[in-house]
């Protein structure tokens, strides 16, 4: 078992990383939050879970230990595999993932590449229950600070108003919900011409 890798960025791909450590050289697949942490020629230290198969070896990096736990938590589900848990938390950030099981949020779910709506509702009934606790009230964030999800009526009016524009589900309802994280009580026209500026 590899539990983390400690070296320097030799190179960046579309979805992994090259790490040298210890005189040897690793390609690591990790969501894009951890990959648009990561500059070449730089230290890097990512916790990691090695999936091995027949065929191959594939180490799997995440620079913050909730979304290590979270994928690990996402391969229990039938039709989950490394390839779709890497797309959930690449399209969808951490607490809003969570809070998309725990809410039901099947829409926001199947929103995501490679989740149709069967394998969404199975995620919600099989997974509700093994949200690890910490992000059931919030994910703990850099710093180990607690990030709550906000209700705000207005989110789903803007969500709506995007989608209508022509914007992606996923993109919108990420984008919404970071606003809401930064400011709770925004309307439904700050919510539209905030996340117009995001996406944009």
């Amino acid at each position: 078992m590899i539990a983390f890798i400690e070296g320097i960025v030799r190179q960046i791909k579309d979805s992994s990383v090259y790490i040298a450590s210890a005189g040897l050289g690793y390609e690591v697949l990790v969501p894009r939050s951890t990959l648009e942490k990561c500059k070449e020629g730089e230290s890097v230290f990512l916790q990691t879970k090695l999936i091995v198969r027949e065929d191959a070896w594939t180490l799997y990096g995440f620079h913050h230990a909730d979304q290590q736990q979270l994928f690990e938590v996402l391969l229990s589900v039938t039709g989950v595999g490394p390839k779709v848990a890497l797309a959930l938390l690449s399209q969808l950030q951490t607490p809003i993932l969570a809070g998309a099981i725990l809410d039901g949020d099947t829409g926001l779910l199947s929103s995501v590449t490679g989740v149709g709506k069967k394998t969404a509702e199975r995620m919600v009934l099989e997974l509700r229950s093994k949200i690890p606790e910490h992000l059931r009230a919030g994910a703990k964030g850099e710093g180990g600070k607690r990030v709550l999800i906000p209700r705000n009526p207005h989110e789903a009016d803007a969500v709506d108003a995007l989608i209508a524009l022509g914007y992606r589900d996923s993109s919108v309802r990420q984008v919404v919900t970071e606003l809401l994280l930064a400011s709770p009580e925004a309307t439904t026209d700050q919510l539209i011409r905030k996340s117009l500026g995001k996406l944009r």
